[in-house]
């Protein structure tokens, strides 16, 4: 039995503050969202999200794309940063930005690969991650297996 003015470990739950883990679900649901919805608007191409949760401690999900040039790819990782930063959701780090062949954006619990579609051939991390491409992506002697 509590004193009155004093709380017992089981009232968090019963006053309907998140926990940290709802805080961190909320959070990783927010940026994935954002993330996605600036690709759409941005008109990135074969856009794809692989789950990576209990498959690896890197991140939670991984977002693929591409963008039609060096100048779209850079548009778009430029977009989904400062969407990042208006919303706030942190700073997220960044590699690849100068050349925009490929751009990785970490954001921690989220990672955004934007390529120029030749680039993401090459690496194929779709492959290596166990998700399949697009339909559309595949050659049309691949569909006719």
């Amino acid at each position: 039995m509590a004193i009155a003015g004093t709380q017992t470990l089981n009232d968090a739950a019963h006053t309907g503050v998140p926990s940290s883990e709802e805080t961190t679900n909320r959070k990783i649901d927010d940026l994935r969202s954002l993330a996605l919805e600036c690709l759409e608007d941005m008109k990135a191409e074969e856009t794809i999200e692989i789950d990576l949760m209990g498959r690896t401690s890197l991140a939670d999900t991984m977002i693929i794309t591409s963008g039609r040039s060096q100048r779209h790819v850079g548009a778009i990782a430029d977009r989904v940063l400062q969407e990042m930063k208006t919303k706030g959701l942190g700073t997220a780090r960044v590699e690849g930005l100068p050349a925009c062949d490929w751009v990785l954006i970490d954001a921690g619990d989220v990672i955004v690969h934007i390529f120029r579609p030749e680039v993401r051939g090459f690496y194929n991390l779709e492959k290596m991650w166990g998700a399949d491409r697009p339909a559309a992506a595949l050659p049309s002697a691949a569909l006719a297996e």
